[in-house]
């Protein structure tokens, strides 16, 4: 799964990439996307390595993208920051990084530190982006439908693109027009950047840690909103365990929002891990909510979903109070599920499958 990070100029973005990545932040002006693989925290590890002893633990991942810095001043930034906007159409999820801090040795976009302003500004030009595809969607199917062959699919997808345009011209995103499975796998190739999910990462400062930020009326209040100083996470990431702990214990944090950053992703994409493991590895598979139990083997194997009996499952929570499988097996926990159960987070699960 990609998530692109987009926000303007001197917002702070690739420090934030810098912080998630391990990477080094990019240099300002940078035209290229930077990409990484980045692990999703899971508290669950801790304890199930202490109990499994394996010899490798792999967590899920997710696919970060930092994008170049968007300008929106004059018609010369404006088309830059539309080709580049064109480019990540493809990824699976957008977060927004606003800029809150302030910082006299960096610049502030439009010469004032304005999140709202920005927030909104970057909403009217992901809308302005969708509108110029729907336009020219809509124009190539009007043609297409009067010639002699015309498809029942085109007239169809008319429909649904001047829906579209009208959605947009409500200036709402195009995730609240999308209502069904169908009228989604309609339109999914083009890419829309309003139907993806989108979370919001307000970038603080150290003296903005116990702020909370309160957008106005314009901002939907289901996205995903979190706070997050970048150059100090940035910094944290640079120590080792024991200087990050002190240095987070001087300024009363107790843990890193990193986690936090990285785990609401993982949630704002509709994403779930259940776990695997033995002596040789401890595995986070990620999966997207309402994945049935054979669906779930074919992420670990195709032969294992095509050979597919049972899974054992036992949930995360249950073994922890249990404090083994032993006396999850005595308690009756343990549980053998068919192809149809739909996996939960946390779900533990051994498949039996014959081949």
């Amino acid at each position: 799964m990609k998530v692109a990070l987009i926000g303007p100029l001197l917002s702070g973005k690739s420090m934030l990439f810098a912080a998630v990545s391990g990477k080094r932040a990019a240099a300002s002006g940078s035209a290229s996307i930077e990409e990484a693989i980045v692990p999703v925290p899971d508290e669950r590890f801790d304890y199930m390595e202490g109990l499994y002893q394996p010899k490798k633990v792999t967590a899920a991942t997710i696919d970060a993208l930092d994008v170049p810095g968007l300008s929106f001043t004059d018609e010369h930034g404006r088309a830059a920051a539309r080709r580049l906007l064109n480019k990540i159409r493809t990824v699976d999820m957008l977060v927004l990084v606003v800029r809150a801090f302030e910082d006299t040795a960096v610049a502030p976009y439009k010469n004032t530190v304005d999140a709202s302003r920005d927030l909104a500004e970057m909403k009217t030009e992901l809308l302005l982006a969708d509108y110029e595809l729907i336009s020219a969607r809509i124009e190539k199917l009007e043609k297409q439908i009067k010639k002699p062959a015309k498809s029942h699919n085109d007239a169809a997808e008319l429909k649904l693109q001047r829906k579209l345009a009208e959605c947009i011209e409500s200036e709402k995103p195009l995730s609240t027009a999308v209502k069904t499975d169908e009228e989604y796998s309609m339109v999914k190739s083009l890419g829309f950047l309003t139907l993806k999910p989108i979370m919001v990462a307000v970038n603080i400062g150290e003296n903005q840690i116990n702020q909370s930020f309160v957008f106005g009326e314009g901002f939907d209040r289901s996205v995903p909103l979190v706070c997050i100083s970048a150059k100090l996470e940035n910094e944290l990431a640079q120590l080792d365990e024991q200087s990050r702990r002190e240095f987070m214990a001087d300024l009363g944090l107790k843990s890193s929002a990193i986690g936090k950053f990285v785990n609401g992703c993982y949630k704002a994409l509709g994403l779930i891990s259940f776990l695997t493991t033995g002596s040789d590895e401890l595995r986070a598979w990620p999966i997207k909510q309402g994945t049935t139990a054979v669906e779930a083997a074919g992420k670990v194997h195709s032969d294992i979903q095509r050979g597919f009996i049972r899974a054992r499952t036992f949930s995360f929570e249950e073994l922890k109070q249990y404090g083994s499988e032993k006396a999850l097996k005595a308690a009756g926990k343990i549980r053998l599920e068919g192809k149809k159960y739909v996996v939960q987070d946390g779900d533990i699960i051994d498949f039996r499958f014959n081949v």
